[in-house]
């Protein structure tokens, strides 16, 4: 029986290492297939590249256990802010677990992330403890930005997670000089740049798509395309319709993927990393997912139907991901239990660490601000 926490890498041999995954016959190379392929308008040339076709136990396992730290904790942190334990703007992550879940499976420990304000669920999943991260939602001094970043900010340099931007669009151009960084360096490491369907409008995306396709630089833009950015569905603020199409203009192989499916995406995020790895260049991946909350805590949410949001619910990744350990690996209900009992510990004791926390110190004002620590125009 399943009753202890599931290990996510194995060693350093890689994500393949996580799971056991059978392959279609397919030539033996990531990238070879797809790279003497002239360039095919909404084509994903990825596509030419071995799929996943089972997935083992441990890795339900995994998804499963994430998926619903990831659920309980923004739960929490929305009932919170209700009783004004956390205030400023929040942005909750329910109903994208997913997307992280397929992320890290298929990424290694040092590839990095980044990512806009609708961050913590991210933060979590990529090692920041939950602690530190409901700490920095109260504005304590042990939050992961030593409590002056707040629901925005969240950062952990250690983990390889670099925000948390509330710029909308900024983190693109950031995170194409974070994947720069890698070749400069010549690592195999590959960093997942995330932003939503809203800052597919901005201006940094464009230039930063063309550079970074200059460049070959190891890089897969994710678009987490939740249909309504902060409010206007994407329909009347874009007349391309599908965000991956906005690849092609730069020669860049772009994708669709389904976003309520943890599988979809591990695959998905596999391929595009793989050919990063192997100096193939960037990717984008539309990664079609829906929020069950508003783009805010102050949001109401007037711009879809409460049917619309049902819909999406019968598609809900957690219970997806549960029936297939039921169904198919034959979970019991007990070791399920020991599992969502393990979840609502760690919650809590994130909410008991935040609280008795101390408020940051009057000194910490202007630390953290400037790199030289006696820059000379500080003053009182």
């Amino acid at each position: 029986k399943y009753s202890g926490p599931i290990s996510l890498y194995a060693g350093n041999r890689g994500p393949l290492a996580r799971q056991n995954i059978s392959f279609r016959n397919q030539p033996n190379s990531f990238c070879g297939p797809c790279m003497n392929l002239a360039f095919l308008p909404y084509l994903c040339r990825l596509k030419f590249i071995p799929l996943a076709t089972k997935f083992s136990k441990e890795t339900y396992l995994y998804w499963y256990e994430l998926m619903l730290l990831l659920r309980r904790f923004e739960e929490k942190t929305g009932q919170l802010y209700g009783m004004q334990k956390i205030r400023g703007f929040c942005h909750l992550y329910i109903g994208q677990e997913a997307v992280a879940a397929g992320c890290m499976t298929a990424t290694n420990p040092d590839d990095k992330f980044i990512t806009a304000y609708r961050d913590h669920a991210l933060a979590i999943a990529k090692g920041v403890s939950a602690k530190s991260c409901m700490a920095e939602l109260y504005g304590k001094a042990t939050g992961c930005s030593k409590g002056k970043g707040g629901s925005m900010h969240f950062f952990g340099v250690k983990e390889n997670f670099f925000g948390g931007h509330g710029i909308v669009g900024a983190q693109i151009g950031t995170g194409a000089g974070l994947a720069f960084a890698e070749r400069y360096r010549g690592t195999k490491n590959v960093v997942l740049c995330f932003f939503g369907d809203g800052a597919a409008r901005q201006g940094m995306l464009h230039e930063t798509f063309n550079m970074a396709m200059l460049w070959d630089l190891p890089v897969v833009f994710i678009c987490e395309n939740n249909h309504y950015a902060m409010g206007t569905s994407v329909a009347r603020t874009s007349k391309t319709l599908d965000i991956y199409k906005l690849a092609d203009a730069y020669e860049m192989p772009g994708d669709s993927v389904d976003g309520m499916s943890p599988e979809d995406v591990h695959n998905a995020i596999l391929r595009a990393a793989n050919r990063a790895r192997e100096k193939g260049g960037p990717t984008l991946l539309e990664i079609k997912t829906y929020r069950y909350k508003g783009h805010s805590m102050s949001d109401p949410q007037k711009y879809r139907t409460k049917e619309e949001l049902e819909e999406y619910k019968q598609k809900d990744p957690i219970e997806h991901v549960l029936r297939v350990l039921k169904d198919q690996y034959k979970i019991a209900d007990a070791d399920i239990e020991v599992i969502n009992e393990r979840v609502k510990k760690e919650v809590d004791d994130s909410v008991s660490f935040a609280e008795e926390s101390p408020w940051p110190d009057d000194s910490e004002l202007l630390k953290d601000v400037y790199v030289q620590e006696d820059y000379p125009f500080i003053t009182d």
